[in-house]
């Protein structure tokens, strides 16, 4: 019979939060459990505020996590109504595409809905939706393993020691020379260091995308994950900011916080709009600059194509490429049918297959031999 003391069941919701900030690589010792227990003893607590402030007192996270921190409290102790656009609030991290009150158009009844996912629509249906338990497939794992080496990557400022390059390494010559009696045996050199080139990930989330739209999220999950300076939006008839949920380690939870946080799953389709708002928000558009643009749609826009080609022209000027996955692109030699496709055409670097898992990955992992057009 074991003699282990059996922890009180009103303290197993706290220590398993302190397991799951472990499990999302958040360094935390025994004593520091043992504080927050303490703390909460102290506390009471009255409300879920008090348990916050005793968790950041006594587990500090570092500053610059603090916002994977409070979402995975919030997810923990809350459950799905945590999943809120607080931090920056909805304008900050949504922005609704299709304003209220338009005469022109009707909203979607449940007759007209998309339920095939096949055609595009402009109406927008908000819908919450539910992902299923994950599999990881043979692509997800690739890009896992080869992302670090693969992804495309930009010269920096710092240098580097190296036995051939442009610059010289006067500090290390001089210093080596004080050893041969002042006299200069072997010049040193130096090139700049590479560092990983910032890459934004525009899915869309829309009815005609419906077959593809999980798929598209574990990839970005797996792509944030394995890589820095990663950013991900979903677009429909709104245009949200994914990032922050999906930095979360494990994918299930990043995957049903991004589920709760967008809104528009399934509905209309406003490529141009989405675009032309994205590039609208300083912030945002901030992204795109010297990134690695990567759009997975099947471009079929129901605005006006004079939108989405200015948009598309705008974000080619930023960003280091371009890049347009379409699940239309079935043959190497595709050439775009939709009015949509043929007005952005040459405004985009590559014009790609983007209808299955392996594909996309294989253009990612291959971004980092080519140059931008």
């Amino acid at each position: 019979m074991s003699t282990e003391p059996r922890l009180p069941r009103a303290a197993r919701v706290f220590v398993s939060f302190v397991a799951l900030l472990r499990a999302n690589n958040f360094a935390v010792a025994p004593e520091q459990t043992t504080a927050f227990l303490a703390a909460i003893a102290l506390l009471g607590p009255r409300d879920l505020k008090d348990i916050r402030q005793a968790a950041l007192a006594t587990l500090a996270p570092p500053p610059e996590r603090r916002a994977t921190f409070d979402r995975l409290f919030d997810l923990h102790f809350r459950g799905s109504e945590a999943i809120e656009r607080a931090d920056d609030g909805e304008e900050d991290e949504t922005v609704r595409l299709q304003e209220e009150g338009r005469g022109d158009e009707e909203p979607m009844l449940s007759d007209d809905a998309n339920e095939s996912g096949l055609t595009a629509t402009r109406t927008e249906a908000l819908v919450e939706r539910r992902f299923a338990q994950i599999s990881t497939t043979d692509a997800l794992r690739r890009l896992a393993r080869e992302a670090p080496r693969r992804l495309p990557r930009r010269r920096g400022h710092r240098r580097m020691r190296t036995r051939r390059g442009p610059f010289a390494d006067l500090r290390r010559t001089l210093r080596d020379s004080v050893r041969s009696d002042g006299e200069i045996l072997r010049l040193g050199h130096m090139k700049r260091r590479q560092r990983p080139r910032k890459m934004l990930l525009l899915i869309d989330v829309s009815g005609s995308m419906k077959s593809r739209t999980e798929e598209n999220m574990k990839l970005a999950h797996a792509l944030v994950q394995a890589a820095p300076n990663v950013e991900v939006f979903t677009f429909g008839t709104r245009l949200t900011r994914v990032t922050r949920p999906l930095r979360l380690k494990r994918r299930e939870q990043a995957l049903n916080a991004a589920a709760h946080l967008v809104s528009d799953w399934d509905g209309g389709t406003r490529i141009g709009d989405a675009l032309q708002a994205f590039l609208a928000v300083p912030r945002f558009g901030g992204y795109a600059r010297g990134a690695a643009v990567v759009v997975v749609s099947d471009g079929l826009e129901r605005g006006e194509p004079d939108a989405l080609r200015d948009a598309v022209a705008k974000l080619s000027r930023r960003a280091w490429r371009v890049s347009w996955l379409t699940p239309l692109a079935t043959s190497p030699g595709f050439r775009p049918q939709t009015e949509a496709l043929m007005a952005i055409e040459r405004f985009v670097d590559d014009l790609v297959d983007g209808g299955s898992s392996a594909s996309i990955v294989a253009h990612l992992l291959a971004l980092g031999r080519r140059r931008a057009a």
